[in-house]
């Protein structure tokens, strides 16, 4: 069912009442259970993570600030780590499959996650504070001939080759090993583990996840004869028809070791002018009136909407101290000096000793390029600068004696490259 079809005054629970107004739902499996379920108290709601990096990137981000705005309308997020469903990987939309992480990496990237939510999630021992499960918990102890008669038994190898996940791998001729094959099945009882164990009655996730939830709400119906319920947020492409959270210089991480705070700021900054009001319902705290106002600010002012997306973006990430740093370091990138909040880069002592570091080598370290080739590109297209300099020469150094200096790409990326 698609939601955005029904009248606004059929939903009575605040929390649905948000998530439409603020543009998460695309779709519910019983969007009047659901709301009635939320209307009568508190809901253990679930989305689940694979622990593929250590860190989640902006990518993730609907699903997490879709847990946030539950949490604040009084419900109970469990944030579920796929510590086992990682050791599979989820093939949906995927043509190929994921690389398999040894233990110790998955517990080292589901460390590295935990860092993400506590930004945006309040965890502890109270009725709505959040909690983070690891599936491993359960997934680990299944025995296989158990799993395949107490489980397997209610899942139709017909109905899962129809869902789209799987048909679109299919109708590639892209293989799909028998161990991917079992994840919509993994999935579906994790939903069955966290009703039993936490009361669960919702699963939400990214609109590719549409089947493996359904399979879960039907697993829990046959099993438990009870009525879960299943919703997920949209698709989400920038006004330019790319993916939200891709960039040339790749993922943008909610971690800051992965990347800067003042990247992650600029970033935001420089949303498109079309995705600035539904990017500050969607990513921000601010009130649906002020969005209305900082959306409707007309020619170059809409740049005051961008500063107000980014701040607002970057203090849940990261926090206000970090958000005012990075805004600060724009402004004085932008008013040409170096300064102190810009990523840095550093020479290597045997570039000291050579005379300096290749400019186009420092472009592919800073991400400002994915390679050489790329960067002598930018440097003849006149597209990079050294403090504001233009830089002409592909073979262009820059030494020990002249940092710091900002190098920049463009008018809106700036790294400051320091001396060993």
């Amino acid at each position: 069912m698609d939601t955005l079809d029904l009248p606004r005054h059929d939903l009575h629970s605040t929390a649905l009442q948000v998530l439409r107004a603020r543009g998460y739902i695309h779709q519910c499996t019983d969007l009047g259970g659901l709301d009635a379920a939320f209307a009568a108290g508190v809901v253990p709601v679930y989305i689940g993570f694979d622990a593929t990096a250590d860190s989640l990137h902006v990518g993730h981000l609907l699903p997490i600030m879709t847990l946030r705005r539950l949490q604040r309308a009084g419900h109970k997020p469990i944030v579920l780590m796929g510590g086992g469903t990682t050791r599979v990987g989820d093939p949906s939309f995927r043509a190929t499959e994921r690389p398999l992480l040894s233990d110790d990496q998955i517990a080292a990237n589901i460390r590295g996650i935990r860092r993400v939510f506590e930004r945006f999630l309040t965890f502890g021992n109270g009725p709505i504070d959040a909690v983070m499960v690891n599936n491993a918990d359960w997934l680990d102890r299944l025995g296989y001939i158990d799993l395949l008669r107490d489980v397997g038994r209610h899942f139709s190898v017909n109905r899962m080759l129809s869902f789209d996940s799987v048909k679109a791998r299919l109708d590639r001729q892209d293989p799909m090993t028998f161990l991917e094959f079992n994840y919509m099945i993994l999935q579906a009882f994790d939903f069955l583990e966290l009703h039993r164990r936490a009361g669960c009655l919702a699963q939400m996730g990214g609109s590719d996840q549409w089947g493996n939830i359904v399979n879960g709400i039907d697993l829990v119906r046959r099993i438990e004869g009870r009525e879960v319920f299943g919703l997920t947020t949209p698709l989400l492409t920038t006004a330019s028809g790319t993916k939200m959270g891709k960039t040339a210089g790749g993922a943008v991480w909610l971690n800051a070791d992965r990347l800067s705070p003042y990247d992650y700021w600029q970033f935001w900054r420089n949303t498109d002018d079309a995705d600035v009001g539904r990017f500050l319902r969607l990513f921000t705290d601010l009130p649906l009136d002020r969005i209305a106002e900082l959306e409707a600010l007309p020619g170059a002012a809409i740049n005051q909407a961008k500063v107000a997306l980014a701040d607002a973006a970057t203090t849940l990430a990261h926090g206000a101290d970090a958000a005012q740093a990075a805004r600060d370091s724009a402004g004085q990138a932008f008013a040409g000096t170096v300064a102190d909040g810009l990523p840095d880069v550093t020479l290597t002592a045997a570039e000291v000793r050579d005379g300096g570091a290749l400019v186009v080598d420092l472009l592919v370290r800073a991400g400002l390029a994915t390679s050489k080739g790329e960067a002598r590109r930018l440097i003849l297209g006149g597209g990079v600068r050294t403090d504001g300099r233009v830089v002409t020469d592909t073979d262009a150094r820059i030494t020990q004696a002249a940092v710091p200096i900002r190098l920049s790409l463009g008018r809106k990326r700036h790294v400051r490259v320091c001396g060993v």
